[in-house]
């Protein structure tokens, strides 16, 4: 079996670092000084740092750099969305968000070897355009994140009815709860669904 993965007609845009900075200056104006952060100190003090940081978690310098400019990135998104107040800890206050690019990064990686894994059974080949590769990667994100929210046991009864197709009076003998317990989370699984799907 092969997999032929088009390349695609327009590369993901990135921001040069050297663009990032006037980035953050705009930001930084567009709200009263007395209540933000000055991103453009943020970055330029702890930048290096957080490179460092990453680079030495990750073992690689383009990555290292990438996930040091998504954090930024991110904390700008957050910048614009609410004010920040001065950071007691703002090498912490980044490693928190880097944590979680990291995390979010790993988890992609695993959900596309499991796709490339899943296409890789099949007897055919299969040629997928980057783009929609990139699309399907996004959509398992986005169920991952959703079956991720739901807790523990919606999740289990959720991908029981779902995976194993089974009826409510099968899931709940199998767990040993009551119809209307199966019923309450299913109902939980299926409202995240749709707001996962409206937003």
């Amino acid at each position: 079996m092969s997999i032929i993965l088009k390349q695609p007609s327009q590369p993901a845009p990135r921001v040069p670092s050297a663009q990032l900075i006037p980035c953050l200056e705009n930001a930084v104006s567009t709200v009263s000084p007395t209540h933000a952060i000055p991103l453009t100190t943020l970055y330029s003090e702890h930048h290096g740092w957080l490179y460092g940081w990453l680079r030495g978690k990750l073992g690689n310098r383009a990555e290292a750099a990438d996930l040091a400019q998504d954090t930024f990135l991110r904390l700008l998104g957050k910048r614009e969305v609410t004010p920040l107040a001065p950071l007691r800890e703002p090498r912490g206050y980044l490693a928190t968000i880097a944590r979680g690019l990291l995390i979010d990064r790993y988890r992609r990686q695993a959900l596309e070897h499991a796709y490339l894994e899943a296409l890789a059974q099949q007897t055919e080949p299969t040629t997928i355009c980057a783009e929609t590769h990139a699309i399907i990667i996004e959509t398992l994100l986005a169920v991952d994140r959703l079956l991720d929210r739901l807790g523990a046991r919606t999740r289990t009864i959720f991908l029981l009815a779902q995976i194993e197709e089974l009826s409510y009076v099968d899931i709940s003998r199998r767990l040993g709860v009551s119809l209307p317990t199966v019923k309450k989370h299913l109902v939980r699984a299926y409202t995240e669904c749709l707001l996962l799907a409206a937003g």
